[in-house]
C-alpha cells in the first residue's frame, strides 16, 4: 500500500523527466514498438525504419481503416493502403533520401566567410600595415644585404660538409 502511494506521487515526475514525447504529448497516438533508444519518440530514419509511435493520432477515419486492414488486403482500395501508411508515417524512404538542397546554404555561407577574411586581410594590407623596407623589394639592396650578412658572418651554416669545403 505505501508501495503504491510513493509511486504514485513520484509517477507525475517520472513522466516530466522521461523526453520530449511523453505520455501527455504522444495524445491519442498508438506506441507500437521498442523505438530508437527505448524513448517513445517519432523519428524517420533510414537505418531505424521502425519509430515507436505512429505518425498521425487514431480519429475515427483511420481506426475504420485499420479494422478494414485486418481483413483481406486485396479488398483494400490503393488510395486506403496510402492513407494507412501516411497514417503511421511521415515519409516514404525515397522522401527520406531525397536531396534537401542544405549543402547550397553551407557553401554559401563558407564563401561569406572567406570573401570576409579576404577583404579583412586587404583592408589590414592597405590601411593597416606600414610599407615593406626597400631592402625587401629592391633586388638589388637585397644582394647588397645577403653580401653584407656573408661579410659580418652572421648565421653561417655550420655542418660537416661546410666545414670540409673551407679547408
Amino acid at each position: 500500500m505505501a508501495g503504491r502511494l510513493l509511486t504514485n506521487r513520484l509517477r507525475p515526475v517520472m513522466i516530466q523527466s522521461r523526453g520530449l514525447l511523453t505520455e501527455d504529448r504522444i495524445g491519442n497516438r498508438d506506441i507500437v514498438g521498442h523505438g530508437y533508444n527505448g524513448e517513445p519518440a517519432y523519428l524517420d530514419r533510414a537505418d531505424f525504419p521502425m519509430p515507436a509511435i505512429r505518425w498521425k493520432e487514431n480519429t475515427s477515419d483511420i481506426m475504420a481503416l485499420r479494422e478494414k486492414e485486418k481483413g483481406d488486403w486485396k479488398k483494400l482500395s490503393i488510395e486506403e493502403k496510402k492513407q494507412l501508411y501516411r497514417a503511421s508515417f511521415r515519409q516514404t524512404f525515397s522522401e527520406m533520401d531525397a536531396p534537401t538542397g542544405e549543402w547550397k546554404g553551407i557553401m554559401g555561407m563558407s564563401m561569406l566567410l572567406f570573401t570576409s577574411g579576404l577583404w579583412l586581410y586587404l583592408y589590414f594590407k592597405t590601411f593597416a600595415y606600414p610599407p615593406l623596407p626597400e631592402t625587401i623589394t629592391d633586388p638589388e639592396r637585397q644582394l647588397a644585404q645577403l653580401e653584407r650578412m656573408k661579410k659580418l658572418d652572421m648565421n653561417p651554416i655550420e655542418s660537416p660538409i661546410s666545414a670540409m669545403r673551407e679547408t
